[in-house]
């Protein structure tokens, strides 16, 4: 039997030329499936990436009770020199606690060659300990801001997306002008935005002493649990104490969601578009082909090899396409860097990743739908009366 259907396998993956128009239906459709379904989950996966890789599991984030995000949050300096002094925060270099007020005020950029519609994005207000708490944020070209001055450092990702924040530069901000000074690489999802020094935001947009959170670093990532009971239990605040992986790590569920059930519904409806074009295309040539497999049946070739061999031939067809697909969802998206707005309505940049995971499920999707395809031409190739083709044929 195994000789038979590599016989015949051989013999229709050796006509698939003479078929070439036919079969390309199948090849180029699958590939259209395949690269949809990669880049759409290239897309949320690099946004995942960019937002998990920001968080450590040795640093905390507290924000107001309920809150739920930066955005929502804050609270006054009496508050936060509070938080300040709760147990389990490391010590910094000064021997005081690694811990700092940080303020969120959303800006306005307007994208590259966009100069009508602006996008927002993330202006951080953030005290000195801030940049211990980020080891791998770097400073990559010029300076960083100067306390008490209206200047800020710019991170790499708003430089590839928007205008006019490259190094000496002046941005004018809600009536503030802020000279830029330098510019930042952290490699996650502080790139996507620019930072200053807290008091002059706070001085520059009528925030008071107010922050919108205060980072701490833990004396170790079981501390977290001592700081969290410390907390919420001090009458004189309201507050949530967040692992900062984990509330990075949150910030993608709604978007990784939404973008999961758009490739579902996407690759559902051109998956069945591609299916019913391979049905076409292998009853096609099974009807092209059936003197040919009414000859081999009458010399006692039996119907399993048969129906084998056109299976085999679809699936190529269909891993032909899959393959097509990936490389070109590579080719156009892996590590295009785009910004979309994250779930505190600014902008977030972040690159596609296309990986080896995502392209064997997208293999595995066009290899599904070939067989789906070529089953039934398979089974009717197989059954076909021996007289009845060779008569019809």
């Amino acid at each position: 039997m195994f000789s038979q259907i590599l016989a015949i396998s051989s013999i229709n993956l050796k006509s698939v030329p003479e078929r070439w128009a036919s079969s390309l239906v199948i090849v180029i459709g699958l590939a259209g499936v395949v690269a949809v379904f990669v880049a759409l989950l290239a897309m949320a996966q690099g946004f995942q990436a960019t937002l998990k890789d920001t968080g450590r599991t040795d640093n905390a984030i507290i924000l107001r009770g309920n809150s739920g995000a930066e955005l929502n949050s804050g609270f006054g300096g009496d508050t936060a020199t509070l938080i300040k002094q709760g147990p389990g925060i490391r010590k910094g270099a000064d021997g005081k606690p690694l811990a700092s007020g940080e303020l969120i005020v959303i800006t306005e950029l307007f994208k590259k060659g966009e100069k009508v519609n602006g996008a927002n994005v993330t202006l951080r207000g953030v005290e000195q300990p801030s940049f211990a708490l980020r080891p791998q944020l770097k400073i990559v070209e010029g300076r960083s801001f100067k306390p008490g001055l209206r200047e800020i450092i710019v991170g790499a990702g708003v430089t590839r997306q928007f205008d006019g924040v490259e190094v000496g530069q002046t941005l004018r901000m809600r009536g503030s002008e802020w000279k830029v000074v330098g510019k930042f690489e952290a490699g996650d999802a502080n790139d996507s935005e620019l930072w200053a020094d807290a008091g002059s935001a706070q001085s520059a947009f009528n925030r008071g002493n107010g922050f919108s959170a205060v980072r701490v670093g833990l004396e170790s990532p079981e501390s977290l649990q001592t700081l969290k009971d410390a907390l919420t239990s001090d009458p004189r605040l309201t507050v949530e104490v967040l692992q900062e992986q984990a509330y990075y790590s949150s910030q993608t569920k709604q978007f990784r969601g939404m973008i999961m059930g758009l490739a579902g519904v996407v690759t559902l409806i051109m998956g069945l578009g591609a299916i019913f074009a391979a049905l076409n295309t292998m009853y096609a040539a099974v009807a092209a082909r059936g003197k040919e497999i009414a000859t081999l049946r009458a010399i006692g070739f039996g119907g399993g090899p048969v129906l084998v061999s056109v299976m085999i031939e679809a699936l190529a067809l269909a891993f032909a396409g899959g393959v097509l697909g990936a490389l070109i969802a590579w080719a156009m998206f892996d590590n295009l860097s785009v910004s979309t707005l994250g779930q505190s309505f600014t902008q977030v940049v972040f690159a596609f990743k296309v990986d080896t995971g995502l392209v064997i499920t997208g293999l595995v999707i066009a290899l599904v739908i070939g067989f789906i395809g070529g089953l039934l031409p398979a089974i009717r190739a197989a059954r076909l009366p021996v007289t009845t083709a060779l008569r019809t044929a």
